[in-house]
């Protein structure tokens, strides 16, 4: 559009309060093109990866009865007494955050050394110990070990730039 047109066009518009045209505007570069306004560009999604819930339930464990640095900890030079002592409070811490977390149940409701009868064939819910025939089927068995199923997870959301293969930061006392 030649620059004479323009002004003609401009002029009238504004003459008649319809303000200065948009094609006139971009000829002369007072606004974008509507195709090249800057829209916000989207955030990324941070990628969920299968290990972040075991590392967040480590990072929390870690946190609040500070499992990691007893089991990395070389116990060899400690008593008896001085481990057992450590491991009651360990236990203690562990036992409620991971109750406060996640909800267990057993997979089998009976009593360890009692006969329990065999109902599930799947080896990802009873696991046969001992004498087992070639063929599997048996009805019943002592019971072992009763087993866990997790009922519930409830893990607190994580956080976008949360880096999860840092478990505990390192802490630094400033005097």
């Amino acid at each position: 559009m030649s620059r004479i047109s323009l002004a003609f066009k401009s002029f009238f518009a504004i003459l008649f309060g319809h303000g200065l045209p948009e094609q006139v505007a971009q000829a002369f570069g007072y606004t974008r093109k509507s195709e090249a306004k800057a829209t916000p560009a989207a955030k990324p999604v941070p990628e969920v990866r299968a290990s972040d819930g075991a590392l967040q339930v480590l990072s929390i464990l870690q946190r609040d009865a500070r499992l990691i640095d007893f089991l990395m900890e070389d116990i060899g030079g400690y008593s008896d007494d001085q481990v057992g002592a450590a491991v009651r409070t360990l236990h203690e811490q562990s036992r409620t955050t991971l109750s406060r977390y996640v909800t267990l149940r057993p997979v089998i409701d009976g009593v360890e050394g009692t006969a329990t009868r065999v109902e599930s064939r799947d080896p990802n819910t009873v696991k046969l110990l001992g004498n087992v025939p070639a063929d599997g089927k048996v009805s019943q068995g002592i019971l072992r070990h009763r087993g866990w199923r997790v009922e519930n997870v409830d893990l607190p959301k994580l956080s976008p730039n949360q880096n999860m293969m840092v478990l505990a930061p390192a802490e630094i006392e400033i005097e």
